[in-house]
């Protein structure tokens, strides 16, 4: 089996995004599960279009694609992705929609395929803060989760896909935040997860 797993750039004025430096530790194999990784813009416009150019070379399995979210200190494992864009602050590009779809005429919205509860029930295993959440927002996260979702319905190559949402590395004393070893460690229980319920 092979996985695809993005992370984000930096956006929002900080320096560090700590999915892009979690998905730079994976190993290149997890048991029987190839590890191909790629970074994203923090980008309405840029960013599917880069995740539709990773996954045509790599030609997944499974992808699992990675943001951070800074207000909770747990692993969100991400469960719907809605046809809205709705940007609080400007993406990376100083764009900043706001009820606009993102696909014109899509789903109002798209279920993940990974298995959610089983990849909670193995985070909650390995002693991970983890939860199910049924909103990913309205920024880019949410837009490539939704753009990830449509290409999985309606392309060429099928696979399955969701989404992790992981709290900002430690910095500021009493904000929520996780070490990155966890965080690695988090992303690889769910492609674990995903490998077992093929």
């Amino acid at each position: 089996m092979k996985a695809l797993v993005t992370g984000f750039e930096p956006f929002g004025g900080e320096e560090i995004n700590a999915s892009i430096e979690a998905v730079r530790r994976l190993p290149a194999r997890i048991g029987a599960v190839e590890i191909v990784t790629a970074g994203l813009p923090t980008s309405y416009t840029r960013s599917l279009v880069a995740l539709e150019a990773a996954i045509l070379r790599a030609k997944p399995d499974v992808v699992l694609c990675v943001g951070q979210a800074g207000e909770r200190a747990v692993l969100r494992v991400e469960r719907v992705a809605v046809n809205v864009q709705d940007s609080r602050i400007p993406d990376n590009d100083g764009a900043q929609p706001m009820d606009t779809p993102v696909i014109p005429g899509g789903p109002a919205a798209y279920l993940a395929t990974l298995p959610v509860r089983a990849a909670v029930a193995a985070l909650h295993a390995e002693e991970l803060p983890a939860e199910l959440s049924m909103s990913a927002g309205t920024f880019v996260c949410n837009h490539v989760f939704y753009g990830l979702m449509h290409l999985a319905a309606t392309g060429k190559h099928r696979f399955r896909a969701g989404f992790l949402h992981v709290p900002p590395l430690p910095r500021e004393k009493d904000a929520p935040s996780l070490p990155l070893d966890d965080i690695v460690r988090g992303i690889t229980t769910i492609l674990e997860a995903a490998g077992k319920d093929r």
